[in-house]
């Protein structure tokens, strides 16, 4: 039981984190921060929080550390990190946190379509699996594509909660930072290279069994939420694989909507309802093919050492 609760546990613990980040990142940034000294601040600060943990935890346990691990951890640096930080924070800068959270709902179709050419997806087109995760993707791209560019009537008007802090952020960013096409765009950027991140890792996790020390590393040639966030991602991604990693992730859309709603005084349109609807419609689709797909492949393979030792006997 316990095998089964803490990752759940733990998956709940990084999405809070992370919506909670879009809202303090949003709120930092339009009161001036440039998104580059903050990802710079991250990567520094999760570097030196990882630091003693890697080297108490896994000194005895760590495997060692060959070029090829190092490429593998470097490729997952500059996705993960590098591309997928900026691309974010810049697209955040201008976008909303909810369109940013909603646009994350596309990873588990980008992971999909890029591990296709790595040799890690099959298509299957005329199985239910493959036509789910196709299908689900192209939800997915439409509900992100509706996101970005329509806005419609309002739904929920601006919350009545006052917070000082944030109204004189907005008061002071009055000029307005949102942008339809670059942020959107960037966000989508952002997702890709984080996809990338999650197919990279998946190998890191497999040649080496060391995610404080892989992520300390990832930091490192970085230069966070970045620190704790990829560790517990890392942790959870080596005990139950990337798909059930994947499964959190409208969980932040959520948590990051309401707290937009009631802290940031955003308002809710009718664009970003259906967006976020399709997309995670779309989210789960995908997920649903894949997981199909993976027991279909369970039970042909214990079909087939049933036949080797049927076929042994006789």
């Amino acid at each position: 039981m316990g095998d089964d609760v803490l990752p759940v546990v733990v998956m709940v613990m990084v999405q809070i984190g992370y919506a909670g980040l879009n809202i303090v990142g949003k709120i930092a940034m339009d009161a001036g921060m440039n998104p580059f000294v903050h990802i710079a601040y991250r990567q520094i600060i999760g570097t030196i929080f990882l630091a003693p943990f890697a080297y108490f935890f896994e000194r005895k346990t760590r495997p060692q550390l060959t070029t090829s691990i190092l490429f593998w951890i470097f490729l997952c640096s500059f996705s993960g990190l590098m591309v997928n930080q900026i691309a974010y924070f810049v697209g955040l800068k201008y976008s909303t946190p909810t369109i940013a959270c909603a646009l994350s709902n596309l990873i588990p179709a980008a992971t999909f379509l890029l591990a296709i050419p790595f040799g890690l997806e099959k298509v299957g087109v005329r199985t239910k699996a493959g036509q789910a995760k196709v299908w689900g993707t192209i939800i997915c791209v439409g509900g992100a594509t509706l996101l970005s560019l329509y806005h419609g009537p309002i739904v929920i008007g601006q919350s009545g909660i006052h917070w000082k802090f944030a109204e004189k952020t907005e008061k002071n960013n009055s000029s307005g930072h949102d942008n339809l096409i670059l942020g959107p765009f960037l966000l989508i950027v952002s997702t890709i290279s984080y996809s990338l991140w999650i197919i990279f890792q998946a190998r890191v996790s497999e040649k080496y069994a060391a995610p404080y020390t892989s992520t300390m590393l990832m930091c490192l040639m970085g230069i966070v939420c970045t620190a704790l966030g990829y560790c517990l991602t890392s942790w959870c991604i080596q005990r139950k694989g990337p798909l059930y990693v994947s499964v959190f992730y409208p969980l932040m859309l959520i948590i990051t909507a309401v707290l937009s709603w009631a802290l940031l005084r955003e308002k809710l349109y009718v664009g970003t309802v259906v967006g976020s609807f399709l997309t995670v419609v779309g989210f789960y689709g995908v997920l649903w093919g894949k997981d199909k797909e993976k027991s279909q492949s369970e039970t042909e393979s214990l079909e087939m050492k049933t036949d080797k030792i049927e076929t042994r006997r006789s």
